[in-house]
């Protein structure tokens, strides 16, 4: 019997014993790992002497804009794409204070209700004339802006390159900014010249390039902004960089070409099936209105009337989901 126990303990005793021994040697081990890992940190700044980490400058930049981002509402963060009426305007470049083009979309409402009420349309009708003469002024004003973005975008890959020449030939950033807006068209030669401008009446040149961030949503130009604040702080080749965020909008806009292209089908056929219901709607109101009224007249036409235009709505928010890419 005793045989048989020392027969059983022994094996797990040399067993423990090994994997003690085991473990010292890998804790002995860890610890040199440790410390030369910590004498490393030490040499490329991550951490001081004291044993205090070292301050990251790229990382109080990044956590800088995602406080910023977090400090926003609750209402900026249920409508974060919906700008001001005078960052409206100020992106759209208009000639047109806010004032008189509400003043002249009254007078369209007006004017529309008028000749509705002159050409004898049935009184349910009546309204929409006067509603899309009023839109007509905000549609231009969006019309304007989305075309200024646009053009802005498609002239951000030269002044990149302009910018990395300038570098190269000794000028500063403010300086290459001073030639963008002197040899480039506008939008972009107004905008970067307001920075420019900025900087001479003394605003600090992350306050400007963050100021033209708030004016021009484009996330091109986001990055642009980010590798000047990041290379203002850490240092390093802003020529090399402004080189690559130009090829990088290049090749973004030559696929986003090609992606329009192989997508036009889809987009002709999303526009021609939205507006047919609303195009056979209007052509049967005038050629037999008895037979339309039903629609809004009897509970089941109110119904199908409720049913056909959510089904419309979803039906274009499905075909906008497949025809747009992201790139």
């Amino acid at each position: 019997m005793t045989m048989n126990l020392l027969t059983l303990i022994l094996p797990m005793l040399a067993f423990l014993a090994v994997v003690a021994v085991f473990g010292v040697v890998g804790l002995m081990l860890r610890s040199r790992e440790a410390r030369g890992e910590e004498r490393l940190d030490i040499y490329t700044g991550q951490k001081r002497q004291d044993g205090a980490p070292a301050v990251d400058k790229v990382q109080e930049i990044w956590k800088e804009q995602a406080f910023e981002e977090d400090k926003k509402n609750l209402l900026d963060q249920l409508l974060p794409t919906l700008p001001s009426i005078h960052r409206i305007f100020e992106q759209a470049d208009v000639n047109v204070r806010p004032s008189t083009l509400t003043g002249i979309s009254l007078i369209l409402l007006l004017l529309g209700f008028s000749l509705g009420w002159l050409m004898r349309i049935p009184i349910y009708l009546a309204p929409l004339p006067g509603l899309v003469l009023f839109c007509v002024p905000w549609c231009w004003l969006w019309f304007k802006r989305n075309q200024r973005l646009k053009q802005f975008a498609s002239q951000l890959p030269d002044a990149m390159e302009l910018l990395a020449r300038a570098l190269r030939a000794g000028q500063s950033l403010a300086a290459g900014m001073h030639i963008v807006s002197e040899e480039m068209p506008a939008p972009i030669a107004t905008e970067f010249g307001r920075v420019y401008e900025e900087q001479n009446l003394g605003i600090s040149m992350e306050d400007s390039l963050k100021a033209m961030c708030e004016r021009v949503p484009n996330l091109d130009l986001r990055f642009f902004v980010t590798a000047v604040i990041i290379q203002r702080t850490t240092g390093g080749d802003l020529a090399e960089i402004l080189d690559k965020i130009g090829y990088v909008i290049r090749e973004r806009f030559r696929i986003l070409g090609q992606v329009k292209a192989l997508t036009g089908e889809g987009r002709l056929s999303g526009v021609v099936l939205i507006a047919l219901c609303p195009a056979l709607f209007f052509v049967v109101l005038y050629l037999n209105p008895a037979y339309v009224e039903l629609l809004w007249t009897t509970e089941f036409g109110i119904k199908m009337s409720v049913f056909a235009i959510v089904m419309q709505i979803l039906g274009a928010i499905a075909i906008k989901k497949i025809v747009t890419i992201k790139v």
